[in-house]
């Protein structure tokens, strides 16, 4: 898993994984504010929830960045002839890319059952 994390570039890693922290915190407050009944106003509270679908929506949308910004990177490489070109090259260039798309959609289906959860969580109590 690691290994994956630094073939997928660190920087795009590490910003999904924050994304991804920020993620579970707010949904873990939220839970507590929900399940203890401390809650003042549903509307306000339910447009906070819909912070958790905005979160997975904004890694996911991270996550294909840093697979265009690795793709035109290596494109531009074997353009200057910094890289000769063959077709495992691209292959195994381009599954690598695929790491923080692949992160990002991960990290987006969770915010979206969390979210879901929270939700009816909400309307039921």
């Amino acid at each position: 898993m690691i290994e994956l994390f630094f073939k997928g570039g660190p920087i795009f890693m590490g910003i999904l994984t924050i994304i991804l922290l920020i993620i579970l915190i707010i949904s873990v407050v939220f839970f507590i504010t929900v399940s203890t009944r401390k809650i003042n106003n549903s509307e306000q509270t339910l447009r906070k929830i819909n912070t958790v679908k905005s979160l997975g929506i904004f890694a996911l949308i991270i996550g294909i960045l840093g697979q265009l910004i690795g793709l035109f990177s290596a494109f531009r490489a074997i353009r200057f002839g910094e890289v000769e070109a063959s077709r495992e090259l691209f292959a195994e260039g381009f599954k690598i890319s695929m790491i923080p798309t692949v992160y990002g959609i991960f990290i987006f289906t969770f915010s979206i059952i969390l979210w879901f959860l929270l939700k009816r969580v909400l309307i039921i109590k």
